[in-house]
């Protein structure tokens, strides 16, 4: 089987590229060189550059494919680029779109591929809808043979759930209280990007797949206040927690106000009964305990990557410090 992944080296695609290279894919990727990750010796990189109608087509010449996988796609004129360029090149077409396109906040758990797609908050979540229904519309045109993969939170070794990064691990470690939106018993999922890998590779080149949704997530469900406990054991400290609600914190910070009303607030829970029909042996097996471990290893092993965001961490305690004087009032 013939691939082609656009991107391939980002947190998610980094795992599907190498597990479908271990699955004896013919596999290429097609990017501008600029990531730290590897990929393995036998894949193909073909250097171009997706946004450049011109650049994307020489770098591709001739060739066609069973399955195209776009990472980074996230507007209708990107599905449109895409839909110029390979039409007639492949029999499947997958677009990585975003759990967060679900009805936000939900009025049912656990979600399912049927659950209606609305996020009232969220630009990148009105795009990535946006570009499904421009896909669904080229599907009933044309029989463009498009497959459409939902991620939720997936992560790897570099990636901390927690807005903030490492600055929230920093404060742990300094003694310091760490904001968690809400009560801090609001359900989430995390998803490791090796388990997402068995999910996606199973899916490409599946004549029943085109046409079809699917999300693909771990099974296993965290309150936000575990997720911050798990990380702080993993680091060898312990976690301080304030609550402060999702709607306050956007008082103070915009993005990460945004990132919470139109993700994380509300929990968030999923039905992976679809992808294990289609793909028998998907399971996820990486818990989070375990991941956690990973991610501190890997900033631990190398001092540089502990980035500290000192805006965010006078944002954090200005956000405490308010919070406790209202407390006290």
């Amino acid at each position: 089987m013939r691939v082609l992944f656009i991107g391939g080296t980002g947190i998610i695609s980094s795992a599907c590229t190498q597990h479908a290279a271990e699955r004896g894919i013919e596999l290429y990727v097609l990017n501008r060189g600029e990531s730290w990750r590897q990929i393995p010796d036998e894949v193909t990189r073909l250097m171009g550059d997706i946004r450049e109608p011109a650049s994307a087509r020489e770098a591709i010449g001739e060739l066609e494919f069973d399955a195209v996988v776009d990472w980074v796609a996230f507007t209708p004129e990107h599905i449109e680029a895409d839909l110029n360029l390979f039409r007639e090149r492949t029999a499947q077409y997958v677009f990585i779109s975003s759990a967060s396109a679900y009805q936000t906040p939900p009025t049912s758990l656990p979600v399912t591929e049927s659950t209606i797609l609305d996020n009232p908050v969220w630009q990148y979540s009105r795009d990535k809808i946006a570009c499904e229904e421009r896909l669904v519309r080229a599907f009933r045109e044309e029989n463009f043979p498009y497959t459409i993969v939902r991620p939720s939170h997936t992560y790897d070794c570099t990636l901390l759930p927690p807005h903030g990064g490492w600055t929230v691990i920093d404060r742990m470690r300094r003694g310091e209280p760490v904001v968690v939106h809400g009560d801090g018993s609001s359900v989430w999922t995390l998803t490791h990007h090796r388990d997402f890998a068995k999910g996606l590779v199973g899916l490409l080149g599946r004549d029943d797949a085109v046409g079809e949704s699917f999300h693909i997530t771990s099974d296993e469900w965290l309150t936000w206040d575990r997720i911050h406990l798990v990380l702080a054991r993993a680091a060898g400290t312990k976690a301080e927690i304030v609550h402060v609600p999702s709607e306050i914190i956007h008082g103070y910070d915009r993005e990460w106000g945004e990132s919470l009303l139109g993700d994380k607030t509300h929990s968030m829970i999923f039905d992976n009964s679809k992808i294990k029909r289609f793909v028998p042996d998907f399971a996820a097996t990486i818990p989070f305990s375990r991941g956690a471990e990973e991610i501190i290893a890997w900033y631990d092993a190398d001092p540089s990557r502990k980035t500290i965001n000192d805006e965010f961490d006078r944002t954090m305690s200005r956000i405490i410090d308010d919070r406790r004087r209202l407390t006290d009032l």
